[in-house]
């Protein structure tokens, strides 16, 4: 009998699934439904507060930043201001602007997830160009008592919107409590550190906030079913082992 005829046949490859579907079917319509909306809302409403504070007597702090740095001013202590400065470093420059996105960047590719890594490039984008534009667009001076050297406008803080971009954007790609708790901590201790080293107004950190929140929504919705296929799937496929060497 011939060799080949006897050799058993080789399995088929599995079929490659596309991402969207393999997504739960509340993913596919999310495109359809809340973020969307809620997502321009929270756009619409940072550059909403920007207008309302350098309209409403031009650019002056509200009552709330007078207060908010007043304390802030009474209570500052060597440990506070250290703790601060290390979430300035963290929260720009080439530590917020470089180091730690290309950090984030290179894990979600290792770990197979082109189209998370994809959305979160995009959204860092997009929500640092935003913030650029509100801060040229509103030009809020900073206040008089900064402990640290900072670039041209005060509203939005863009510490702020870059961290709650991050923070969001990692917690929709890994739906985890623990995500959500740990990005929120880091989160609001930005807002505290920017108002603390006297960089931003309070309203400031806010408008910051609901930008980075906006952005991230707003472009999670189109690729929420290739996100959640593409999280499906990797659970199901996770990376195959290397293969143990004979000892020599």
């Amino acid at each position: 009998m011939d060799d080949d005829s006897a050799r058993a046949p080789e399995p088929e490859p599995a079929p490659v699934v596309a991402p969207e579907a393999a997504a739960a079917p509340a993913a596919r319509r999310i495109a359809r439904r809340w973020p969307l909306l809620s997502g321009l809302v929270a756009v619409l409403l940072a550059a909403g507060l920007g207008a309302l504070i350098v309209f409403r007597d031009n650019g002056n702090p509200l009552g709330i930043d007078t207060e908010w740095m007043d304390e802030i001013i009474e209570h500052r202590a060597p440990i506070w201001e250290y703790a601060s400065l290390v979430m300035n470093f963290l929260g720009a420059g080439i530590a917020g602007v470089v180091i730690i996105p290309v950090l984030i960047l290179v894990g979600l590719l290792l770990l197979k997830r082109p189209w998370a890594a994809g959305y979160y490039v995009a959204a860092t984008l997009v929500s640092s160009a935003l913030v650029q534009l509100l801060k040229n667009l509103f030009g809020r001076a900073r206040p008089q008592d900064m402990l640290v050297t900072s670039d041209f406008g005060s509203f939005p803080s863009g510490h702020v919107a870059n961290a709650a971009t991050m923070v969001v954007c990692l917690a929709l790609i890994f739906p985890k409590v623990w995500v959500w708790v740990t990005g929120t901590i880091w989160v609001v201790a930005m807002m505290v550190s920017r108002t603390y080293l006297g960089a931003h107004w309070l309203t400031d950190t806010f408008g910051g906030l609901l930008l980075g929140i906006g952005v991230a929504v707003l472009l999670w919705a189109p690729v929420a079913a290739k996100l959640d296929g593409e999280r499906r799937l990797a659970r199901r496929h996770p990376p195959a082992p290397e293969p143990v060497r004979p000892a020599s």
